[in-house]
């Protein structure tokens, strides 16, 4: 068994809810209104910020010449060509240039990217890769099971359908799989438990970014 299947154990049971949540259950219906998807598209824009230092800082950290241009290469995808695309995406429904960078991040997004960029800082290579993995596994996850049963008619729910399900990105997923299983051959025991932990709060942070975009969670004061 590998250590990604024992992690499947973890997050297995938090894309099940990920799924049955209403905003994702109406998105792959077609039915989302789109007032929390453009709440939800404007917020992974602030996450995508921090998210590329993470593969920034994955760079610095990587103990080989071959990791470390691969990290590279994702935060160069990541600045120069997602958010391009991010932003493009976001005119579709509405939100243009100005108001993505306007965008000030939720509670959930800041307390999930605080939590990404405070691991890649001060926790060893592998943290970095357990805390990185759910976010590429767990859009995978979601966008393959709405696959399964049918794009809807929404032309952008659709889209974000095939881009998540699409074989480029379950490839980088199969990548960074791949990784954790080579970190964890090497760790001692108390440092696989150590991934377990990052991995699973990583993982309750995605399904709590659905759960904010659907509530368009605000500060209150």
């Amino acid at each position: 068994m590998s250590f990604t299947d024992e992690l499947a154990d973890i997050g297995d049971p938090i894309w099940d809810a990920i799924v049955a949540h209403p905003m994702v259950e109406q998105l792959g219906e077609g039915t989302l209104d789109e007032s929390p998807f453009r709440y939800w598209v404007r917020q992974d824009y602030v996450y995508l910020v921090e998210y590329a230092r993470v593969f920034a800082l994955g760079a610095a950290n990587a103990p080989d010449l071959q990791r470390m241009g691969t990290f590279a290469e994702l935060l160069d995808s990541t600045i120069n060509t997602e958010m391009d695309l991010h932003r493009s995406y976001a005119a579709e429904f509405g939100i243009s240039e100005a108001e993505l960078a306007a965008t000030d991040p939720s509670p959930t997004t800041q307390a999930y990217t605080d939590f990404l960029v405070r691991i890649a800082a001060t926790g060893s290579f592998g943290d970095l890769v357990a805390a990185l993995l759910p976010c590429m596994w767990g859009f995978n996850e979601t966008a393959t099971r709405l696959d399964a049963t049918g794009r809807p008619d929404h032309e952008g729910y659709s889209e974000w359908i095939a881009m998540y399900a699409g074989e480029e990105f379950t490839e980088l997923t199969e990548w960074c799989k791949e990784l954790m299983d080579d970190v964890a051959a090497d760790a001692t025991a108390a440092e696989r438990e150590r991934y377990r932990d990052i991995f699973e709060t990583s993982a309750r942070y995605e399904y709590r970014f659905w759960d904010a975009a659907w509530r368009e969670e605000g500060w209150g004061i």
